[in-house]
């Protein structure tokens, strides 16, 4: 079975053209994301026929989970489809079918002759029951537009005032005044992603804002453990950020992997952009 491994900003997958095959996914997943025993990766996506898009997209974790939505597997992906000769016009643009619905790409060269891609991520979500989060109504702060803000939870004797919201998958943001290399994340981050308030698991983010246009985050990512970059997390930083109104827009989150930019007008669907690049191809034994 032939695959090929991709990374953005360090969040790496293997990609598997899943047209005519049938596996045990979560399975293989599990296998194939191993470091060190398997090729090694965040996730395993597979490139699958659709009917109402260009492609269509599974993306399964390396617990083998399955996800909603992942900006930067979109991504890959999109520069993989891009690669095969999939995207054949000259915007260089492709719909793509994901469990969270329909998301259009497209890759473009810089001014300083870098590929991007650019995805769009849909619109985010407020409301506690769609997330979801079993909140307790009257704690925390609710903003103009729903946003779940300040929610106090205790974990390991440190109270952690949360920010909820979905971009096609749940995020609980977190911003603190000190740099996020000090924040515990491998042991607050696993009690976060388990926490009874969330019935399907989160992903949760340690945000640090350095000035109006630049955010420093970490994310331990559900079904992943830390990660080096996430694009939905980049996403749900960026617009709790300009919800809070400690950013602006466009905003760029530093991720320990690399660099996003999201981009969000606080009505239409919110933009990803950033690298993505095909590390190596191979082969894995049936």
């Amino acid at each position: 079975m032939n695959f090929t491994k991709l990374q953005s900003a360090g969040n790496d997958f293997v990609l598997i053209e899943a047209v005519g095959i049938e596996k045990e996914w979560p399975q293989l997943a599990r296998a194939i994301c191993r470091r060190h025993f398997g090729v090694g990766a965040d996730g395993l996506i597979l490139m699958v026929p659709s009917e109402i898009a260009d492609i269509g997209m599974h993306i399964f974790n390396a617990d083998g989970s399955e996800a909603e939505a992942c900006g930067n597997g979109l991504r890959c992906l999109t520069r993989y489809a891009a690669n095969r000769g999939f995207v054949n016009n000259e915007a260089g643009e492709v719909t793509i079918e994901t469990i969270a619905g329909l998301r259009k790409a497209r890759q473009f060269t810089t001014t300083g002759n870098e590929t991007k891609i650019q995805v769009g991520m849909g619109k985010p979500e407020f409301d506690a029951g769609k997330i979801p989060v079993a909140v307790v109504p009257g704690r925390g702060k609710v903003l103009d537009i729903k946003l779940i803000t300040e929610y106090p939870v205790i974990i390991d004797n440190k109270e952690l005032l949360l920010c909820f919201l979905a971009m096609g998958n749940p995020h609980a943001v977190y911003f603190q005044q000190q740099p996020v290399a000090e924040f515990p994340l491998s042991r607050i981050g696993p009690a976060v992603e388990m926490h009874e308030l969330f019935p399907n698991r989160v992903n949760f983010e340690v945000a640090k804002v350095i000035n109006r246009k630049l955010i420093e985050v970490r994310v331990w990512e559900r079904g992943v453990g830390e990660t080096l970059a996430c694009g939905s997390g980049a996403c749900s930083v960026a617009i709790t950020g300009q919800m809070l109104d400690y950013t602006d827009n466009p905003v760029a989150v530093k991720l320990p992997g690399g660099t996003l930019e999201v981009d969000w007008d606080r009505a239409g669907e919110v933009l990803l952009s950033g690298p993505a690049e095909i590390v190596f191809s191979g082969e894995w034994p049936d």
